[in-house]
């Protein structure tokens, strides 16, 4: 799942498009905004959009060594770096069996593992 930083002045869906060009030489389509995460301990909001990947031409972008797509038995969930990765793909699965994908808020606060 591409992501990553804003860049001044840009909106969230064109960051995101933007990302997912610099990561994975992919085109795509945003349906909506789907999982935001609020980590008030290192001052950061993380939004991930659903999106249509219209044709399924990708490859390793500039900041990527490789892309792949997987079929959700095949992730190697034991490697995933981040758990609001981890999360948002758990509620897309979920979702999907439904058929409907609402948006989600989770404010993630361990600041009691900052130290002060």
């Amino acid at each position: 799942m591409p992501a990553g930083f804003l860049e001044n002045g840009e909106t969230t869906s064109a960051g995101a498009l933007r990302e997912t060009v610099e990561e994975a030489n992919a085109t795509v389509e945003i349906q909506n905004l789907y999982t935001v995460f609020s980590l008030p301990h290192i001052s950061q909001v993380y939004m991930f959009f659903l999106a249509h990947l219209p044709v399924a031409e990708f490859s390793a972008g500039i900041e990527s060594l490789e892309v792949e797509l997987f079929d959700e038995a095949d992730i190697p969930w034991g490697e995933l770096s981040f758990p609001v990765i981890t999360q948002t793909l758990e509620h897309y699965f979920a979702d999907r069996k439904k058929n409907d994908f609402p948006t989600r808020y989770t404010n993630i606060d361990r600041s009691y593992l900052t130290p002060k």
